[in-house]
């Protein structure tokens, strides 16, 4: 069902007028942007109602602000946005032709195409629909509405159109048969087709409690219930298992409101009715007695109580066990006023006919949550069958119960007993385990390390059949088709840090997310106090497989996913000693070394570009350096901010390795003690301090900007653009004279710890400018601005700025694109789930994405931490606490 597509171009896309003049080599255009939806991951929180495709074993999930979840087998989800952020009341599968119905609260009937994720065609309705139903096996559907009028619509997959047909039930008809005086002006609370008929009957509920059969194929009413005109004939059921049978003597139907109904009967025989005073009534639709037309009825109370619940949902299912003589029926409301929120299952035994109606069992289903919207339906496929439950509680929780459960809670004799459901099975969890951090990772697919991991994962994947193992085997639903693994690289990585401090990689190359390793925090054979903290930063090079873990306790793990065995050991650096651990590891995953000096969580981690070096960014505002090669400590500076503001981004810039060059740290031979090493560091004040990355001395302190803001990012552009190209001025206008006095920003040349001379000046201007960074540009992204600065005149004493942009909106996180090898563009997130694109060197927004319409991004604090992104233009956003992830991609296919 769900072809490896991505989604349309977002039609909210901004883009502004092309440029009079060509862009500098390698700058973003709005040509280059195609926002959109790759994947989604999790329930919304805002899920209201449920939807089921039995034979293509899919399951959709309407929601209250727009959104339709659709699931399938193997973690393959889509979620599907409809323009307008409304609620649906209505969504039901055109089963087994990849279509899917809904309607919002507005009465906008959409049709949307499962295999392309758009709509396929829509119908604006100019009444209040109040019921809907699609005729089993066709693009027919018949449209209930507040005025009492029925009518038919068609949906054509060839032409791709939703039409109104001439066709309708007439309401003089249905008031004819009723014995009424006047058309039916009632609105319509229920269509069913009748099951066994071939579709010709469709039955017809009223809001007054009428009850019509009417045949198509005949055009006329083939059967009235509920009126109260006619002789009510039958008994009074209760719920217990001992319950007398009375004879109905004092059963009044006028004005006895319906709020619910379902077929209870396999061959349509027998309607269940659900009314709002909590009364439950079986209705006989039998065509024994042509002719003679009565009101046989049986009903049924959940409480003896005087005011009790609207009986808002009910279901039926065939119980296979009692050999067609009986069924369950699950029904949500009819219990007394003020009781516990329950789902309850009665079972019914019909084996002595519908006068004989017995309750033979019931059971009360305690819900995690509110009650939101409950499907039923037989599932046969190769992996299990039987009948399931499916039921959505708010806010977003989606479980499933199968035929052994409810059996078991059907054979307890207490009432609201607590049954293990089936959890959604998450593709990637976020709550449990709580997810902290992430990182998103693009590989070169003709890199050796790529190559190795990609023959891994496709080793795991042909070991595993496609179900997977765990608790999801259970998981019922088995619909869509997963990518194919023809011609199969290893493109992009996911991998992700919780607070029980384990970390989970995922392959993402592929919209179906799937997981290849767990790295567990404990050890088992030896006690690391801090080890199993909570996750607070990651650093990966794609080049080497070198992985590194910062947690709350301030301790850095260092893995490698392949190509090293480390021989069982696991070197613990601390600020005293190092000690060797044996520790039996399997193929897979190698832990190197753990590095415990400094109690402070770690903030951030960047490898220097050989991987050679790892600088430490700590919330005490400190920073570390450390030496891969021999597993050591080089130094530890002191507070990089007077107050101790944390360290919120690192650069790192090597004399020795050209950009992009990357070797292994464990190859003794490659490392030269004597390479110029500069270490740039950003306080969350926004103070900038340029160290020396071989003994953390401070080479330039540039004091933070006069408004003291919040500092998201910084990145420092290399050799991006000839100085000709820099702006100099603020886009838009002239720089005023003020502003021309701020221009300039004071730096502090010195050393850590003595005051500054000619000798050490001259040492720092030789460094600086043999590192190239007078040839690069310095951005910082603070909450509510981009700062720009140019470093050229940093050796001279003083740091330029050349730009600096007021953002429209609270901005809460900064990646940067890039295009032809360089630095294109920088990726703004705002709080409003807003994504930005500003291109250099202007910083001018090149368009602005729609993707609030399908993120519905609700920010909380630390919600920055688990957003990340690659080079190119993938994004991933991960929802807390409401379970929901979900990867943009804002770039087009020139990636």
């Amino acid at each position: 069902m769900f072809a490896r597509k991505f989604l349309q171009k977002s039609s909210g896309a901004h883009n502004p007028p092309p440029p009079t003049a060509p862009p500098p080599r390698g700058c973003l255009v709005a040509e280059d942007l195609e926002p959109h939806i790759v994947t989604h991951c999790g329930i919304p929180s805002t899920a209201s109602l449920l939807a089921f495709d039995p034979i293509q074993c899919l399951l959709a999930v309407g929601t209250l602000d727009g959104r339709i979840k659709v699931i399938g087998g193997d973690n393959i989800e889509a979620i599907l946005a409809s323009p307008k952020q409304l609620p649906f009341k209505n969504l039901e599968f055109m089963q087994n032709q990849g279509f899917l119905v809904s309607i919002s609260n507005e009465n906008e009937i959409q049709v949307w195409d499962l295999d392309l994720r758009q709509p396929a065609s829509s119908l604006q309705w100019e009444s209040n629909i109040t019921a809907f139903a699609i005729l089993h096996g066709t693009g027919y559907m018949y449209v209930g509405d507040e005025y009492g009028m029925v009518s038919v619509l068609k949906y054509s997959a060839d032409e791709g159109k939703l039409v109104q047909l001439p066709y309708y039930v007439p309401t003089d008809a249905l008031a004819e048969a009723g014995g009424l005086s006047s058309p039916i002006d009632y609105p319509v609370v229920g269509l069913l087709s009748q099951p066994c008929s071939r579709g010709t009957r469709l039955l017809i509920a009223f809001s007054n409690g009428l009850l019509f059969l009417w045949d198509a194929s005949e055009d006329r009413v083939m059967l009235v219930r509920g009126n109260k005109n006619l002789p009510v004939e039958g008994n009074t059921v209760g719920d217990s298992l001992d319950a007398s049978h009375d004879e109905l003597s004092d059963l009044e139907l006028d004005g006895k409101e319906i709020s619910s109904l379902c077929w209870a009967s396999t061959d349509g025989s027998v309607l269940a009715v659900g009314y709002v005073d909590g009364d439950i009534l079986f209705w006989d639709f039998s065509d024994g007695q042509k002719g003679k037309p009565s009101n046989h009825v049986v009903k049924l109370q959940l409480s003896s109580a005087e005011k009790r619940l609207p009986v808002i949902v009910m279901h039926w299912c065939l119980d296979v066990s009692r050999k067609g003589s009986g069924g369950k029926l699950f029904i949500y409301g009819g219990d007394i006023i003020g009781s516990d929120e329950v789902l309850t299952m009665l079972g019914l035994d019909w084996s002595s006919g519908m006068g004989g109606l017995k309750c033979v069992g019931r059971a009360d289903l305690t819900l995690s949550g509110s009650f939101a919207d409950m499907v039923l339906s037989p599932i046969a496929s190769s992996r299990q069958s039987g009948m399931f439950l499916f039921l959505l509680t708010n806010p977003g929780q989606l479980q499933a119960y199968d035929d052994t459960s409810l059996a078991s809670l059907m054979s307890q004799k207490e009432n609201k007993i607590s049954v293990p459901p089936l959890p959604y099975p998450m593709a990637v969890p976020t709550m449990d385990p709580h997810m902290t951090v992430a990182t998103f990772a693009a590989l070169n697919v003709n890199d050796k390390t790529s190559l190795a991991l990609s023959e891994i994962v496709l080793a795991a994947k042909a070991r595993t059949p496609r179900t997977p193992s765990g608790e999801s085997t259970q998981w019922p639903l088995t619909g869509g088709v997963p990518s194919h693994l023809d011609d199969y690289k290893l493109e992009r990585l996911y991998m992700a840090g919780y607070q029980d401090g384990s970390v989970r990689i995922w392959d993402a190359t592929y919209p179906c997310l799937s997981l290849i390793y767990v790295l567990e925090p404990k050890a088992n054979v030896f006690d690391i106090t801090g080890v199993d903290a909570s996750v607070t930063a990651f650093c990966f090079c794609s080049k080497t497989s070198y992985l590194a873990v910062g947690n709350e306790c301030g301790m850095v793990r260092l893995f490698k996913l392949v190509g090293h065995k480390s021989g069982g050991t696991v070197e613990i650096v601390t600020n005293t000693d190092k000690k060797a651990h044996h520790l039996h590891q399997e193929d897979g995953p190698q832990w190197l070394a753990a590095f415990a000096f400094l109690n402070s969580p770690v903030c951030t981690l960047q490898f220097v570009q050989s991987t050679r070096r790892l600088a430490v960014g700590f919330k005490c505002g400190k920073v570390a350096m450390l030496n891969i090669g021999v597993l050591s400590v080089m130094f530890v500076t002191n507070s990089l901010s007077d107050s101790g503001s944390p360290i919120k981004s690192l650069y790192v810039k090597s004399s020795s390795a050209p950009t992009n060059s990357k070797s292994d740290p464990t190859d003794h031979n490659s490392i030269n003690s004597e390479d110029d090493l500069i270490l740039c560091a950003m306080n969350k004040d926004g103070q900038t301090n340029l160290l020396d990355g071989n003994t953390g001395k401070i080479l330039a302190s540039c004091l933070r900007p006069q408004k003291n803001p919040t500092a998201i990012c910084m990145h420092i552009i290399e050799d991006c653009y000839e100085i000709s190209e820099t702006p100099s001025e603020k886009p838009g206008g002239k720089v005023s004279g003020k502003e021309k006095h701020e221009n300039k920003s004071h730096i502090i040349i010195a050393s850590e710890n003595h005051s500054p001379n000619g000798e050490q000046n001259a040492i720092t201007e030789t460094k600086l400018v043999d590192q190239g960074f007078v040839n690069s540009l310095f951005l910082m992204c603070s909450e509510d601005a981009l700062h720009l600065y140019s470093l050229k005149s940093l050796p001279q004493g003083s740091l330029e700025r050349n730009m600096e942009v007021n953002l429209p909106r609270p901005c809460c996180w900064m990646g940067i694109l890039k295009k032809d090898g360089r630095e294109c563009a920088v990726l703004l997130l705002y709080k409003t789930g807003h994504i930005e694109i500003r291109s250099f060197p202007n910083l001018e927004v090149v368009g602005e994405s729609s993707l609030p319409s399908l993120l519905r991004w609700n920010f909380k604090p630390n919600m920055e931490k688990t957003v990340c992104s690659d080079d190119f233009g993938h994004v991933v956003l991960v929802r807390l606490p409401e379970r929901e992830l979900s990867t943009c991609d804002v770039l087009s296919k020139w990636l």
